[in-house]
Order: C-alpha cells, then sequence, then structure tokens
C-alpha cells in the first residue's frame, strides 16, 4: 500500500514553500502512488495570525534588523518563549487532530521549525507513534528545531549536522542529504537555446542578481554600481515579487542590457546561462546556486539565519561578500578579468552541491516505518506525565 506524506512550510512566498514543493515533486517521482498533502501550516491553523506574524517580521528585517538578529537562535529567548510556544501549539490541537484523522498520514515532514515543534508536541501529548522528519532550509540549524522525538533531521551538510549533535541531538537521526531542491536544478540545459528564447547574448558574461522571493535588498544600487563597470556584460535581474522594482527597471535606462523578470517557475534557466550570481544568501537560492555549480557574490544578507548562511559560505571559500555596491562593482570586475578564479570557485562548490537531495529525501521519507495511528479522534488519549 502506497505511503501518505502531509509535508508542512510557513508563508506562500519562501525558500520553506520551495523545498516543501520540491519534496512533493521528488516523492511523486520517487513514487507515482504516494499521495502527499502540502500544506501552509501557519494558513491551515490560524489565517489571521499567519498576516500578522508576516507583516511583523518584514517590518522588523527592514526597520529594526538587529531585533530579529538577537531573537534569532537566542538561548535566553527560547528558555523564555518555551511556555508561550507550547500553548500556542496546544491551541492547534483540534485542527492537527481533524486533519490527522482524515488523512491518516504515514510520515509528517516539515520545511520550518514552527510546524515541526507544533507536531512534536501533538505527538508527545497524545503518544503518537507517527513518524515526524524535521528538512532545514539553511546552513545553520537553530535550537527551535530541537526535539527529542523527531525521527529524522535532514541537514545541508555533515559540518552543518554536527552542531544539532553537540545540541543533543542523536547522531543516528542526523542524514546530511542536502537542501530539498527542484530536481530541475540536477538538469544540464542547453544555454544557447534559453540565450535564444530568452533574447540574450550567447557569448557576452550574464550576472545573475536575485532577492529572494521578496526582492529584497539595495538591488537599484547594485545595477547603478555594476552599470558603471566598462566591460561588455548582461544583467539578469529576478524582482520576485516586488513589483516597484521591476517597473523600475523597465522604465530606466541603463548603458547595457538589463533583463528582469518577476517571481517566476525557470530560475535554473538563468542559473545555466549565468556566469556569476549576486544573491542575499537564502538556503534554498544558495542551494540551487551551488548545484549549478555558480560562483557566487553574497549581498545584504538578513540578521539570522541569511548572516548564518553567509558564515558558513565563507568559511568553505564557496563564496565571496560585498559589504557595498563599490565592493561588489570591484569584485564583478575582478572575477570578469579572471576567468581562472571563476573556474576555481566553480570546482570548489562542486564539493558543496547536492543536486539531488530533494530525491534522496523522499528514499528516506518513504523508507521510513508506517505510523500507527488510532482509528478515530475519540480514540486519542492525553499522555499524563
Amino acid at each position: 500500500m502506497s505511503k501518505k506524506i502531509i509535508l508542512m512550510y510557513i508563508s506562500d512566498i519562501s525558500g520553506h514553500h520551495s523545498a516543501s514543493r520540491a519534496m512533493e515533486q521528488a516523492i511523486k517521482a520517487v513514487d507515482t502512488d504516494a499521495e502527499v498533502l502540502n500544506i501552509n501550516a501557519f494558513s491551515y491553523t490560524n489565517p489571521i495570525w499567519e498576516r500578522v506574524v508576516n507583516r511583523a517580521y518584514m517590518s522588523v528585517v527592514k526597520s529594526t534588523p538587529e531585533i530579529w538578529d538577537y531573537l534569532y537562535d537566542n538561548p535566553k529567548v527560547l528558555r523564555r518563549t518555551q511556555g508561550i510556544r507550547e500553548r500556542i501549539h496546544r491551541a492547534q490541537t483540534e485542527k492537527l487532530k481533524k486533519l490527522f484523522h482524515h488523512f491518516k498520514p504515514d510520515v509528517v515532514a516539515c520545511t520550518q521549525a514552527y510546524p515541526c515543534g507544533m507536531v512534536a508536541d501533538y505527538k508527545k501529548t497524545f503518544n503518537l507513534n507517527l513518524p515526524l522528519v524535521g528538512i532545514l532550509t539553511d546552513y545553520a540549524p537553530h535550537s527551535y528545531w530541537i526535539y527529542d522525538n523527531i525521527e529524522a533531521y535532514i541537514v545541508p551538510s555533515h559540518k552543518v549536522g554536527q552542531k544539532l549533535i553537540k545540541d543533543g541531538v542523536r547522531e543516528s537521526r542526523v542524514k546530511p542529504l542536502g537542501i530539498p531542491i527542484d530536481p530541475r536544478f540536477s538538469v544540464v540545459l542547453d544555454s544557447k537555446s534559453i540565450n535564444e528564447e530568452l533574447n540574450l547574448e550567447h557569448n557576452l558574461p550574464k550576472i545573475l542578481i536575485m532577492g529572494g522571493g521578496q526582492g529584497l535588498g539595495a538591488i537599484t544600487k547594485f545595477l547603478l554600481a555594476l552599470d558603471k563597470i566598462k566591460q561588455d556584460f548582461q544583467i539578469l535581474v529576478v524582482a520576485g515579487a516586488n513589483k516597484k522594482l521591476y517597473n523600475w527597471i523597465k522604465k530606466r535606462k541603463f548603458k547595457r542590457k538589463v533583463v528582469p523578470f518577476g517571481y517566476i517557475d525557470f530560475v535554473e534557466k538563468l542559473m545555466e546561462v549565468a556566469t556569476l550570481i549576486v544573491t542575499k544568501p537564502g538556503g534554498v537560492t544558495t542551494a540551487e546556486a551551488l548545484s549549478k555549480k555558480l560562483p557566487m557574490i553574497i549581498v545584504d544578507p538578513l540578521p539570522g539565519q541569511e548572516m548564518m548562511n553567509a558564515k558558513f559560505l565563507l568559511e568553505e571559500g564557496i563564496a565571496l561578500k560585498a559589504d557595498s555596491e563599490k565592493e561588489l562593482a570591484r569584485l564583478v570586475k575582478e572575477l570578469l578579468d579572471n576567468p581562472d578564479k571563476l573556474e576555481q570557485m566553480s570546482r570548489r562548490i562542486q564539493a558543496h552541491a547536492k543536486p539531488d537531495s530533494a530525491i534522496k529525501i523522499a528514499e528516506l521519507i518513504l523508507g521510513l516505518p508506517e505510523a500507527e495511528l488510532p482509528d478515530t479522534e475519540s480514540d486519542l488519549v492525553v499522555k499524563r506525565n
């Protein structure tokens, strides 16, 4: 009998969602009969709370990023908020009870810590034997992931997994399979065909600029700085959901060809033809670029997870970082003048690339023992400590 899998993420425009979609595709590729339910956990449990939290988060990271930097993976904050988190999780009990009763999942896998913790507490409350998998989408595991009843933690690399082990997670549960990305990123595409399709010059270098799904960062300043460089190259910009940025690029006159894209589903094509990428170090974007062996310049990392991602990439020597638009222009010019350095970066990246991550994670999930769930909601009994 084919398995039934629930995937959980938060926020529709996010790396968590991209990773969850990649997992759904991979599970279906491994087992075409598998039944997959892909859920925005925030929207499902409390849509009003989702809007409030998303707006608050974006407001904080834009206006007072130092606050988020303080809150992120802070042991004191973790301890002080434990009771609040448990009460929030208990408030979702009835919705989870109905979901699990009607769908009867064999495995639940989460690409974000909030739903993973919510399900972990639900399992503990009712003493359920329901396999739960945490899939990390950043190169820096934080303490909000850690529960003693998560069967497997999927981490981007062995080094990242060591932090979880150090924080008390059993080593046998830590699986360095990579960040799940769309299987399309493992396919080598025809650059010439892509250039023709997108009306790009085949023989010119191409700088790909990305600011995550929200199109964040000082992209306008970066564009103006790069437009002053004398070398001949093209610039591709993924503005994501940032319509203001997209319209500004369309109206602006540049010395060179600048091609803007909105929220698209063919990033793998842009990465295939790009010479290098200028990007915020979101976990999924980073994993996608690594799969394409694409040299990377990090800009504008958000406090918290992106800062930690940047730290990992710089320590491993697989990215450069620009702290200003002037430094970005200098680094781009230096790399375009030095093809050998670009090639060296690509070779170092190859050791960290995991283009088949989603397939391997899907195989692990499908290989887990089946859940033992009660027949009816009324059979659920609260575990007494």
